[in-house]
């Protein structure tokens, strides 16, 4: 049980062997096939009520004639966030970057292969040393057409290091009035599907500003959730949690106040694991936050959209209590390759009016002239 483990060379080597090796993983990670119940529960999971992806009735009369999934629905096939060797070292999902072929149709059967792609050290303000892996995924239908690739990147560092440094440990658990609560209740009101209405390229301007989409404030439950529509490496039960482990002994974090051993998987559920790597609180999933970007990019492209690609970096931690507005802008349109094409700038911005996780998308619209 490598609770206190370091970053030794011998890691770092075992890491950099791997680099351009294409894995194809026999066990699935979580959904295999987007159903109408997968597809339900991720949306449930991220909050998304957009008919397109849940009323059969809404989807038939659309250019799919049947509910699609949303584009980041593929983070519950597989999570594209780099994590490879580093026994008992933590890992911070840090960003994704994406680019979709094609959409997600309800049935669609998925594989997937994976390739580390790069490793790169670096100085952390939090951590100290730390390396970060960058991993490919490459997403495939049941006809082995390419629906999506996305590298992820993590960050691995060593859990004590982070702990002791505890760059995050000042910041104060979100507190909230009523009016500052109702006020965040009015802002979920205000946001804005565009669904059936098509977004029209020539009806756009640089410098347009999307309708914001809140988030929060964030609670166990919200955590609790995004697992069951999402999926977890981790999160195993009974006698399958115990197979998990004996396999992968490093795995195991204890909790220094409860001596409790599990998966540190649980820093975004409990205190005290939180605690254990520097942070005040638990705190949201990479993949979670970034999908709620990814339905603010939906919510105001319409069904007559589509999401090309999409970056982003998760710069900040996102704990328990605090809320998040997924914002964005436009900052170019063009015709590339008879594609009618804009470019949007995202960002989630924390109530202490921190940008959290900086993005940028590129999203195809329907055109008047075709």
């Amino acid at each position: 049980m490598a609770e206190h483990a370091v970053i030794t060379q011998e890691m770092v080597d075992d890491v950099k062997r791997r680099i351009g090796v294409t894995v194809t993983p026999t066990t699935p990670f979580f959904n295999t096939e987007a159903t109408r119940d997968s597809i339900r529960h991720f949306t449930d999971a991220v909050g998304d009520p957009n008919p397109l992806y849940r009323d059969e009735a809404y989807a038939r009369n659309t250019r799919y004639g049947t509910i699609i999934a949303p584009p980041c629905f593929l983070y519950s096939v597989c999570w594209a966030t780099g994590r490879v060797g580093f026994p008992g070292i933590h890992a911070w999902n840090s960003g994704s970057d994406w680019e979709w072929f094609q959409p997600i149709r309800l049935g669609d059967r998925f594989t997937y292969t994976m390739t580390l792609t790069d490793l790169k050290e670096k100085r952390s303000e939090m951590a100290g040393r730390v390396f970060i892996e960058y991993m490919r995924v490459d997403y495939r239908n049941q006809r082995q057409e390419l629906v999506a690739s996305c590298t992820g990147w993590s960050v691995r560092a060593e859990r004590r290091a982070s702990g002791e440094r505890g760059k995050y440990k000042a910041i104060e658990k979100a507190q909230y009035t009523r009016d500052q609560l109702e006020a965040i209740w009015a802002d979920y009101d205000r946001e804005e599907i565009r669904g059936a209405t098509p977004r029209y390229w020539e009806e756009v301007d640089v410098g347009d500003m999307l309708t914001p989409v809140v988030k929060g404030p964030l609670t166990l439950r919200d955590l609790v959730t995004w697992v069951m529509g999402a999926g977890s490496p981790y999160m195993r039960a009974h006698r399958f949690a115990l197979e998990y482990e004996r396999r992968h002994p490093s795995l195991a974090m204890i909790d220094s106040q409860t001596g409790q051993v599990d998966v540190p998987e649980l820093v975004h559920m409990e205190e005290t694991r939180a605690q254990e790597i520097g942070i005040p609180g638990a705190y949201d999933y990479g993949c979670q936050r970034s999908s709620w970007l990814g339905h603010l990019l939906t919510n105001w492209m319409g069904d007559d959209g589509f999401l090309k690609k999409f970056y982003v970096e998760l710069r900040r931690f996102n704990v328990v209590g605090d809320t998040t507005w997924c914002k964005g802008k436009v900052t170019r349109k063009y015709i590339e390759d008879g594609e009618h094409l804009v470019d949007v700038e995202v960002w989630a911005e924390n109530q202490r009016g921190e940008i959290t996780a900086p993005g940028r998308a590129v999203v195809r619209l329907p055109s008047k002239q075709s």
